[in-house]
């Protein structure tokens, strides 16, 4: 573990001697690809770590086995899932009516099907979150950036 704070203290000290318009295309370079993955992660109907979503409940109104489309295909679309950055931050983020819509399943909150309809309790399927590889992905894109920029 000493090796990470030896490299992350490297890390930081190249960064800080970015110029902040290299720092902010670096940042939203990275927020780019935080988004492309996640979206990734939506339409393969998984959580960040890897985990299938659970499946929709079957109805009356359904045939069984038969999805007529995917969960969350509008959410995931450069539309509502913006990726942004300054010189400092990076974001990503559901923008708009859907925010609420994204925070009650990736939570599992109760919620109104639609005005005045039932309250149900929705399962938990996470949408947004890091795993292991898209780390490994940003640390890579941060350490060549740098090193390109400060050759």
């Amino acid at each position: 573990m000493a090796e990470l704070s030896e490299v992350d203290e490297w890390l930081t000290a190249l960064v800080a001697n970015l110029q902040p318009a290299a720092r902010k295309r670096m940042l939203r370079e990275l927020a780019q690809e935080v988004r492309r993955n996640q979206q990734a992660n939506i339409r393969l109907q998984r959580d960040p770590d890897g985990q299938a979503f659970t499946p929709r409940k079957v109805t009356a109104r359904s045939k069984k086995g038969r999805i007529k489309r995917q969960m969350f295909s509008k959410l995931r679309t450069a539309k509502y899932l913006k990726a942004s950055a300054d010189s400092s931050t990076a974001t990503v983020e559901f923008i708009g009516q859907v925010q609420k819509v994204a925070r009650v399943h990736h939570y599992g909150l109760r919620d109104r099907v639609r005005p005045n309809g039932p309250t149900v309790k929705y399962e938990e399927r996470r949408l947004l979150g890091f795993d292991r590889e898209i780390i490994k992905k940003i640390i890579n894109s941060l350490v060549s950036f740098v090193m390109i920029n400060n050759s």
